[in-house]
């Protein structure tokens, strides 16, 4: 059996001992002993694999309401601390050591695919032309308070701090001592928000995830990226080279979110540039201390004359029109009006002063000098420009249409949306084409048009850097993209942004083709895009729409054809994926799933969400931010130089045959069984989850409803907490189920050794059965559901489906064990069982007193205090939520 890395086994016990410290002080020492008296009667009954549990509830049974907080928070807190010590892990460095997590290097990839007949010349320009863009998502499945994240961060940094041999003992113990005060402080802090984060509340988060990693890590990367892309082939990266751009949805993704209007959006531009011109102020001010050198080229005289200090001259030019800058921003957010004389709009009023002394150092012999901290701000000021970050915008397409025709009816020209879509393209072309405005003066629009239009207009003020893709979703006819295009020009847009339609349930999938061919067919659109294209594929409603199996089918195969389209248009096409952090939501590792795309579907370029707590796993500190760019870049680099082989006609037919059979399966349990809603509601915490201030999104799309309002991360959020993982493979079971009475394993096992989707499919189905477990289901279901024969009996045959599914993923992989060839995750899984048990257990009688409360009028505190605490710690536990 794999042990964890002993460094990091001795880092969890020491946070584990730090934690229980705090615990003995307050609240004492009885309650320490209870806390492992649980602890202990958690491991045995997880020894005993066919055990109940029994030792444990009886334990939990007794706990009175004082005693329920401080348990639960304990259990909780401790999987945070072995969350952050892991995290840390897996960027360490130490002599001898080789993380268990460590990503391949760029030079490790570049040589191999030089060796696999990959022509030098064609990699540098691959590397040159890469645009990988993150977008920051503020779906709101980070449970972890942003005061408790900083205090887990410094803790890693004191981890770090550990690491090196030669400390003195007295620095040792002022460590230990730091450490010991954060794990204090964080026992004592409140783990829950109590009000939910307003958009703009969200938005600063995403700025500083830039400010205190990415701003560091970026440059480390590009300088990593630089030395080994020179080392394969003889040339170095081009200064203004952006392979990688960071986006975001936070204060411009409105679909659903009501909270999110005009006048956020413009707070978030502004925010976005107070905060650019701050970090680059520091930047700038650094350099003028370090650039004091006299020798300077013609260019630069011809600037700053005969200045003794030629390069702390630009500088302090540049220094006041930062703070300028940052001023005039400070006084837009607060409403005052501002001067705009003088300030930094454009990305080249910044660069091309500093562009100037990188010039003059290298035409003066100094190369080491600008190729100093002077080239780490030229790269931040080409890659995050001054608007720090590009902020998408998402509506729903009918909004536009609405708009559209609010104005096609004032002007008396019809009813719009009685109009075939060819007279609706007839229309937006003519209107496009022409250089009239349509936008009546004295108009007076509805609430919602208004919305919309002023939408736009704040759109339209901004340059190009701050703009990412404007996205429509359900959109799925071409006249959903030019509404968006006519409302931008009306509003005053000057140049083409990237309107970029959202292709998310199974029937918008299958469609997605001949809608993208449509479109292309139109000559005018085709000139305005440019010969570049980008279309969202949504993983998260079509897995809750079809089921994990065939929605990954139709993704793939909608990919596949997409890209086909495009090429026959001379398209370039980018896929902007819109995966979550679980696998039901498309989640899963980053590189395995980019390598695992459709043979020419990633073609040097890609575009993925980030979301909630992914974010602060792969970028919440430096080092890890580098080694994620990393892990992507090369999986990006890879899959557009090397791309797996087509699948074979036979496997095809064979996910035809699976997927027809998983989808039917699927549906015929969430959408026609009527227990299916009924037992969703009474055995999941979903209807609880509203308690947890998580984001400043509702749950549901619409109030009320069924399962098909229910937005996906709380979909997948519920069936986490109590672990029956549902919606990662039901379908699945009796896909696989079948496969194995019509005698399909060899052809299924073939596809797993030489098909990357397919394996790739089959690993994350394993991962997530790994973190199912049937007993903890079957007491949530046994203390919830009451006596229902109904619902008893439903629970009964998904639980008897899931162990099914799990026997046949074993015998397909000719496995005795889940994980077999993933120890680590499958010890690390094991070590917090133990932590988690307690909670899932606690949760479960957690839920029926606060809905016997409820059925009474009251409200106990207390309750409900440890309700939220139960599901921030299974979170925490099973390390994704949505």
């Amino acid at each position: 059996m794999t042990e964890l890395h002993p460094q990091l086994r001795e880092n969890v016990r020491m946070l584990g001992e730090l934690l229980g410290q705090s615990i003995q002080r307050h609240p004492g020492q009885e309650c320490f002993e209870l806390i492992e008296e649980i602890r202990a009667a958690a491991k045995a009954d997880r020894r005993q694999e066919s055990g109940s549990g029994q030792r444990l509830v009886n334990l939990l049974g007794k706990l009175s309401d004082d005693e329920l907080l401080p348990v639960t928070r304990a259990f909780n807190q401790f999987l945070n601390l072995a969350n952050l010590a892991e995290q840390y892990h897996s960027i360490r460095r130490r002599r001898g050591h080789e993380s268990d997590l460590m990503v391949e290097s760029l030079s490790d990839v570049f040589l191999r695919l030089e060796e696999g007949g990959i022509d030098p010349e064609d990699l540098y320009q691959r590397v040159c032309d890469l645009r990988i863009e993150y977008v920051l998502t503020a779906h709101p499945t980070e449970v972890a308070r942003r005061t408790l994240i900083m205090k887990y961060d410094e803790m890693s940094d004191c981890l770090a701090r550990l690491d090196h041999e030669d400390l003195l003992p007295t620095e040792s113990e002022e460590i230990i001592n730091r450490l010991t005060q954060l794990v204090s402080e964080a026992w004592h802090t409140d783990e829950i928000r109590h009000e939910r984060p307003t958009a703009v509340d969200e938005a600063k988060w995403g700025f500083a995830v830039i400010e205190n990693s990415l701003w560091t890590a970026l440059p480390k990367f590009l300088r990593s990226l630089d030395y080994s892309l020179s080392e394969a082939t003889g040339q170095g990266l081009p200064l203004n080279a952006t392979p990688i751009r960071i986006a975001s949805w936070m204060g411009g993704d409105r679909d659903g979110n009501p909270n999110v209007t005009h006048h956020v959006t413009r707070r978030v531009f502004l925010l976005g540039r107070w905060m650019a011109a701050d970090l680059y102020l520091r930047d700038v001010q650094a350099l003028r201390a370090e650039l004091s050198m006299w020798q300077a080229n013609d260019e630069l005289r011809a600037v700053v004359g005969d200045s003794r200090e030629p390069y702390r001259q630009v500088l302090s030019g540049l220094r006041e029109k930062l703070i300028r800058t940052r001023d005039w921003a400070e006084a837009r957010i607060e409403g005052r009006s501002a001067d705009d004389t003088g300030i930094l709009f454009e990305n080249s009023d910044f660069t091309g002063p500093l562009e100037l002394c990188y010039q003059s150092l290298l035409d003066c012999g100094l190369e080491s000098i600008a190729n100093g901290p002077l080239l780490d701000t030229l790269r931040r000021a080409h890659s995050f420009g001054l608007p720090l970050i590009r902020l998408d915008i998402r509506q729903e397409a009918t909004r536009h249409t609405a708009a559209v025709a609010e104005m096609v009816d004032y002007l008396g020209l019809g009813d719009y949306w009685s109009w075939s879509e060819q007279e609706r393209q007839a229309f937006l072309i003519k209107e496009l084409k022409g250089r009239r405005p349509l936008v009546p003066r004295n108009w007076q629009p509805s609430d919602e048009v208004r919305e919309v239009l002023a939408t736009c207009e704040v759109v339209a003020q901004q340059t190009p850097e701050a703009l990412g893709s404007y996205v429509i979703s359900m959109a799925s006819k071409p006249s959903d993209i030019l509404n968006v295009i006519l409302l931008l020009r009306e509003a005053g847009m000057t140049y083409p942004m990237r309107v970029v339609p959202l292709f998310e349930t199974l029937d918008d999938l299958r469609g997605s083709p001949d809608s993208m061919a449509a479109l292309f067919a139109v000559d005018w659109y085709r000139q305005y895009c440019e010969g570049r294209q980008e279309v969202m594929i949504g993983y998260s409603d079509s897995s809750k729409d079809a089921g994990q199996m065939m929605a990954a089918w139709a993704q793939y195969q909608a990919q596949e054809k997409l890209t086909e389209v495009a090429g026959r248009s001379g398209i370039h096409l980018t896929l902007f994926h819109g995966r979550g952090g679980t696998v039901g939501r498309g989640g899963g590792p980053a590189n395995r799933a980019i390598l695992s795309q459709p043979p020419g579907s990633v073609n040097g370029s890609f575009r993925i969400t980030e979301q909630g707590e992914m974010i602060r796993f792969k970028f919440g500190l430096p080092r890890l931010a580098e080694q994620s760019l990393t892990l992507y870049t090369t999986a990006v680099i890879e899959a557009t130089l090397a791309p797996p082989r087509e699948p074979e006609p036979e496997w095809r037919e064979v996910m035809d045959w699976l997927t027809e059979r998983s989808l039917t399966s699927y549906r015929s349990v969430v959408r026609e069984n009527p227990d299916f809603v009924p037992y969703f509601r009474q055995v999941t915490p979903e209807q609880a989850l509203g308690k947890l201030a998580l984001g400043s999104r509702p749950a549901r799309r619409k109030p009320g409803g069924g399962v098909e309002s229910l937005r996906a991360i709380p979909w997948i959020f519920a069936w986490t907490q109590m672990r029956l993982m549902l919606p990662s493979w039901l379908g699945s079971d009796v896909a696989l189920k079948e496969a194995f009475a019509s005698d399909k394993v060899p052809v299924l096992r073939e596809m797993m050794e030489q098909w990357p989707f397919f394996k790739t499919y089959v690993d994350m189905l394993e991962m997530v059965l790994a973190k199912s477990d049937l007993i903890i289901a079957s007491y949530y279901e046994k203390t919830l559901a009451g006596d229902d024969p109904a619902l008893l009996n439903l629970g009964k045959d998904l639980r008897e489906r899931l162990r099914g599914c799990i026997d046949n993923l074993l015998e397909l992989k000719q496995q005795k064990a889940l994980l077999e060839h993933e120890p680590v995750f499958a010890h690390s899984m094991r070590v917090r069982n133990p932590y988690v048990d307690p909670l899932h257990y606690l949760q479960a009688e957690l839920l029926k007193r606060d809905r016997e409360n409820e059925g009474k009028g009251e409200v106990h505190d207390m309750v409900e205090r440890a309700l939220k605490v139960t599901m921030a710690g299974i979170a925490a536990g099973m390390r994704n939520t949505g």
